[in-house]
């Protein structure tokens, strides 16, 4: 991103008319400049203190000589340079658009497609690198920029990526610049080589090896070696096999290749390029994704609407050439009017854009968010918080005396706490959306929460009950379930309070890692507040035979047992518990609340009681009016979450109908957030209030189900204070 020029800035470098800055870094300051002609350039100035040092001038004079020796339409192109000015100077060609790792942070990994298309052109830039006699030995996601379009300068037209930053390139036979003991590159993209410091043995395969972590990178949103202190980096790199896991067929061999710990068994580039039977599409990025394409061409406007930079003219699209928003981004992508005439065009372009002032709140419709596993692990969970909010959105819509419209975005994350950021910085770019309920998991919400946090967009967590999520510096999020710990107070009260028992037993399975282990910590609490003396047993994480513990518990007097883990686990013991002829009292945490319990476990799951967050809406009077809309809505009975879902909506609508009464307008996102934390909702399934520093759910919200027949079946409120 751009930013001011400084007081102490010079207003011009070489016929460059400098505009902006683009960077700082350690030896100088690059710049947006535009020549006489108006081309844009980015233009690096060595800072005056280390101008006067004779080593580094001359690793500026090899840094450009460098750059300049390489022709290729996917390298950025030197339009000028002067290494022995006062000042010395460079100048590339000038990329209006994000790095890779920007796109792959906010929109998360890209297709296959993309991954073969975006290695074969970078292939073929490193291909010119290496035929010049150089090394680049950075190449790294920062160090690859995606265009839109436009002469490059250097015979290329059309969208894609660039590589730049020759900074620290060699000549493949020139080792004496660097040390025996000296690491040089980016560690998590450097080879093995680089690692070890073995400066000799760094040729062009350490390109490869480079250009093989960042396309696993592009793939799957990591880096293959990690992350973290950069001696565990350097150590993974040279000893551990790279984590290609979610990448399959040819492209994961081609990848295991290019990362091969040997440089003599990585191929070439040009091996590399003949290996990647791919297109690469001549004046378009229609090898992107959507929302990267929207990205750069975003980027691409911000970077371009600066001082002195006129507008160009643009026709008003005619409604029938106007079908997608993909034929909008790929003639912008097409031509390299936009590239010189900046902002004026995108906007015309862009069809959804808002006015920077909105327009009034009743001849607009405004969105409520859904960020969900809609198709992971948890997409039960994930579809039932959709339908929810959908039926809430819907009939709010069906009402005459709305002063407003409402539409509901669903915005799948797999259940993946890689994924998920790049999902929530869609819903907080988007300037229609209210408040979002999600994530699915307490994994993804502590993913996405510095996001949402950042933009103040009030986030709803349904499903999400981890005890270190709902706390004073998480500035958006509201818990409308109570927590974890919550959930587990009645494992402790009802063998101690309600059941009177004698000697509660205990079950902490190390399987369920923090969850089993505030499970057990709030179960033996409660036991201990009525005075009664659990017998604990904690065992080891995936144990398929609980007979021994079993037999211990039942000879130590034990007539309770909390199991405080999950499911699989929870089938087992109660398998166990069961062929050892117990059949008194039996209770778990809501994770056992799960079809594969009830699969499992069989005739053993019989009598066995759970705390959980939800209702059955189908048995809970107040639901009634509820479910019956659900079902003619979806044609099926509402699903566990799909009623807390339908409540937190309605929780937002309230504040917003509230707000719009007295004021004629929607409160401000942190207003929003301040409204919902201080405010009181009676929903069909509970009473909400929360505790307006950290958004807690303040009391209640806990529930008994019981398996009988084989099924779960909703019992009614649990205590969840002591």
């Amino acid at each position: 991103m751009t930013g001011p020029l400084l007081p102490s800035d010079p207003s011009s470098i070489a016929g460059h008319r400098l505009l902006a800055r683009l960077g700082e870094g350690g030896m100088g300051v690059v710049y947006l400049g535009r020549t006489d002609q108006g081309a844009l350039a980015a233009v690096k100035v060595i800072q005056a203190e280390y101008a006067s040092e004779p080593e580094f001038r001359a690793r500026f004079r090899r840094e450009v000589e460098a750059a300049r020796r390489v022709t290729s339409p996917w390298a950025v192109p030197v339009t000028g340079a002067d290494p022995d000015a006062d000042s010395p100077w460079l100048a590339t060609a000038f990329v209006a658009g994000p790095s890779l790792g920007e796109a792959v942070t906010a929109c998360g990994p890209l297709p296959v497609r993309s991954v073969r298309v975006l290695g074969k052109m970078l292939a073929r830039a490193l291909t010119a690198v290496h035929a010049a006699g150089l090394v680049h030995r950075d190449v790294k996601p920062g160090n690859v920029l995606l265009a839109l379009g436009g002469n490059d300068g250097a015979g290329g037209f059309g969208g894609g990526p660039r590589l730049i930053d020759f900074g620290i390139a060699r000549s493949a036979e020139d080792t004496a610049i660097t040390s025996a003991d000296m690491v040089i590159g980016t560690p998590g993209f450097l080879s093995p080589e680089q690692a070890e410091a073995r400066g000799a043995e760094t040729g062009p395969p350490s390109d490869i090896f480079s250009l093989g972590c960042l396309l696993a990178y592009a793939a799957t949103g990591r880096a293959p070696f990690g992350t973290g202190a950069v001696d565990a980096l350097l150590y993974r790199t040279v000893h551990d096999a790279p984590d290609l896991d979610g990448i399959e067929g040819e492209l994961a061999g081609l990848l295991e290749d290019c990362l091969a710990k040997d440089p003599a068994d990585r191929p070439s580039a040009d091996e590399l390029d003949a290996r990647i039977v791919e297109d690469t599409p001549e004046g378009s990025i229609d090898w992107l994704p959507d929302d990267v394409v929207l990205m750069i061409a975003q980027r691409s406007a911000e970077l371009l609407a600066l001082p002195d930079i006129e507008p160009t003219r643009a026709e008003t699209v005619a409604p029938e050439q106007s079908t997608s928003r993909r034929r909008f981004l790929l003639a912008a992508a097409g031509g390299a009017a936009l590239l010189a005439g900046g902002a004026g065009a995108w906007a015309v372009l862009r069809d959804d854009e808002p006015s920077a002032a909105g327009p009034p709140a009743g001849t607009r419709t405004w969105t409520i968010g859904v960020q969900a596993d809609l198709s992971g692990p948890l997409k039960s969970t994930g579809r039932a918080q959709e339908q929810g909010a959908r039926l809430a959105v819907e009939q709010f819509n069906s009402r005459k005396d709305k002063p407003f419209r409402l539409q509901l975005k669903a915005l799948d994350d797999g259940g993946g706490a890689d994924r998920a950021p790049a999902v929530a910085k869609q819903f907080t770019a988007d300037r229609d959306v209210l408040a979002v309920l999600g994530p699915t998991d307490d994994a993804t919400a502590r993913a996405v929460l510095p996001v949402y946090d950042e933009a103040l967009l009030p986030l709803l967590g349904v499903s999400p009950g981890a005890m270190d999520l709902p706390k004073a510096d998480h500035r958006s999020f509201l818990n409308v379930r109570p927590g974890d710990a919550v959930v587990s107070v009645p494992l402790g009260l009802h063998p101690a309070a309600e059941l009177k028992s004698a000697r509660p037993g205990l079950v902490q399975d190390r399987t369920a890692g923090q969850y089993g282990w505030e499970s057990v910590f709030m179960a033996s609490v409660g036991i201990r507040r009525f005075g009664r003396v659990p017998y604990p047993r904690v065992v080891p994480a995936n144990l398929t035979d609980f007979k021994p513990v079993v037999a211990d518990m039942l000879k130590a007097g034990v007539d309770s047992f909390s199991y405080c883990g999950y499911a699989q686990g929870a089938a087992r013991f109660a398998r166990d518990l069961a062929a050892a002829g117990f059949q008194g009292p039996r209770i778990a945490p809501q994770a056992v609340l799960d079809p594969a319990f009830l699969r499992e476990a069989g005739d053993a799951a019989e009598g066995w009681l759970i705390a959980a967050t939800f209702v059955d809406p189908s048995a809970v009077p107040t639901a009634k009016a509820f479910t019956a809309a659900f079902r003619k809505r979806f044609g099926t009975a509402p699903a566990y979450f799909a009623a807390e879902a339908y409540d937190a909506v309605n929780l937002v609508l309230q504040q917003l109908m509230a707000h719009h009464k007295q004021k004629r307008a929607l409160p401000d996102r942190k207003t929003l957030v301040a409204l919902l934390r201080k405010g009181k909702y009676q929903g069909i399934t509970k009473p909400y209030a929360f505790n307006p520093e950290d958004g807690r759910l303040l009391a209640g919200g806990v529930f008994y189900h019981r398996v009988e027949g084989g099924r779960f079946r909703y019992v009614g409120p649990a205590p969840s204070t002591w």
